[in-house]
């Protein structure tokens, strides 16, 4: 049977999918890793000994299966926000929550509602449900289009706040005018929440059209263990339940998130931290008069610019080019008018970040005789 009789096989709309392009995951070490947004610090010493505990001294454990609805990682988060447990559905990942969201609101006749730019992950999903899908376009300025958010038709719209790739975050004064306006469910993917100014939760108790998705990747430092959870009306998180994989999440990734969120002080720490070393950067930027936009996020996202001031898409993958050949990883997006000339820097730690500014004063050099 040939390869293209094989694929003859499967549904047709598969033919057309397009698979979510993660970051670059190198595989030998000396890279400086500032391309997939993950937490530059280790997660909280409780985590190794939840799952020590959990896995004991023969592992007995790992032969049985987990939780199959993480009802004390349930019951974890619910405390932690002030909710109730039939508030809560735990998730393999925050994209595992997302890819409910899409098999429970969007088919063929039903779309799902986007911005973007925003996070890639969404039209993937889509795509896999045969499904379609509605864009409402930012422009440069990143302001919310709030009235052509509240005119979808869609049943549910899918906002990344704050923003990815930009970083840039929307107040919930703005996100109340949607929910007013909007008759369909507005999920908030809140993964880069814990670094900004406002988040959602608050907005729960007055709108049952309202969903919040949340991350362990980021901020708790637990992106190796794949824990995320929506927030929201019991009704919407009961129509997630039905659609969840049994056993979605394993037994070490549950004892990990409780403890993590256990250890609020320790994380309070990480996030300022990480924040600190971020509005450093951005300064940084400021000074070599790159326009960045204002991040409440894990990263920033900058135009890049030469010695002479030049600035678009080959600029750009000029310093990506430059930094990867030196093992600096950050992330470029070329597919799309808005950030073509933009890079996407994840903030690492101090010393990290050192490094990166020296190579991009390396890259400035080495440019000018082209400028």
């Amino acid at each position: 049977m040939s390869d293209s009789d094989l694929r003859s096989l499967a549904l047709p709309h598969l033919a057309r999918l397009h698979a979510y392009t993660p970051g670059l995951q190198p595989g030998e070490s000396g890279w400086v890793k500032l391309n997939t947004n993950e937490c530059p610090y280790s997660p909280s010493s409780r985590v190794a000994e939840a799952i020590r505990r959990e896995v004991g001294e023969d592992g007995a454990s790992l032969r049985l299966y987990p939780n199959p609805t993480s009802q004390p990682l349930r019951s974890a988060v619910a405390r932690l926000h002030g909710l109730n447990d039939d508030q809560v559905c735990i998730g393999n990942g925050s994209d595992d929550i997302l890819n409910l969201i899409v098999r429970v609101f969007c088919s063929g006749a039903a779309p799902l509602g986007q911005t973007s730019p925003s996070y890639s992950l969404y039209p993937v999903l889509v795509e896999i449900q045969d499904g379609r899908l509605e864009t409402v376009p930012f422009d440069r300025t990143m302001h919310l289009p709030i009235e052509r958010i509240t005119a979808s038709s869609a049943p549910a719209f899918i906002l990344t706040t704050p923003n990815a790739p930009t970083g840039v975050g929307f107040p919930n004064a703005d996100l109340e005018r949607i929910l007013a306006g909007y008759r369909g469910v507005l999920v908030a993917d809140e993964a880069y929440a814990p670094f900004a100014a406002e988040n959602a939760l608050p907005l729960l108790a007055r709108h049952p059209r309202l969903l919040v998705v949340r991350t362990l990747s980021k901020a708790y430092a637990l992106a190796g263990m794949r824990v995320g959870y929506a927030l929201g009306h019991p009704v919407l998180i009961d129509l997630l339940d039905r659609v969840r994989d049994s056993y979605n999440v394993n037994r070490l990734s549950q004892v990990a998130a409780i403890a993590a969120l256990q250890d609020v002080p320790y994380y309070d720490g990480v996030i300022a931290r990480v924040k600190a070393t971020r509005d450093a950067f951005l300064a940084d930027l400021g000074n070599r008069g790159w326009f960045t936009y204002p991040s409440e996020t894990n990263f920033i996202f900058t135009e890049p610019r030469t010695a002479r001031g030049d600035f678009g898409p080959a600029v750009a993958r000029s310093l990506y080019d430059f930094l990867c050949a030196n093992k600096v990883l950050v992330r470029y997006f070329p597919s799309h008018a808005l950030t073509a000339s933009f890079l996407r820097i994840s903030v690492g730690t101090d010393a990290e970040m050192g490094v990166l500014n020296r190579t991009i004063e390396a890259w400035l050099k080495a440019a000018a005789p082209n400028a």
